[in-house]
């Protein structure tokens, strides 16, 4: 599992924590309402193991864009 992807949709998630080579203190998820529906749908491996994305996160459909290879 990369943690820098969402485990839901694969697109980038933004977390600042997988992104930063070096201790973050704060992310965007950190004040975030999470969907329950949402991490209750993941399989048990994926859960704790990478950030949704804010998209995800928010509970709205995953994105049709396939995932940047960045």
């Amino acid at each position: 599992m990369n943690p820098g992807r969402c485990p839901r949709c694969g697109q980038r998630n933004q977390c600042a924590q997988a992104e930063s080579a070096t201790p973050v203190t704060d992310c965007w998820c950190f004040s975030a309402r999470i969907d329950p529906e949402v991490l209750d749908s993941l399989p048990p491996e994926q859960r704790n193991s990478a950030c949704l994305c804010p998209r995800c996160a928010r509970g709205l459909a995953p994105s049709t864009t396939p995932p940047s290879a960045d």
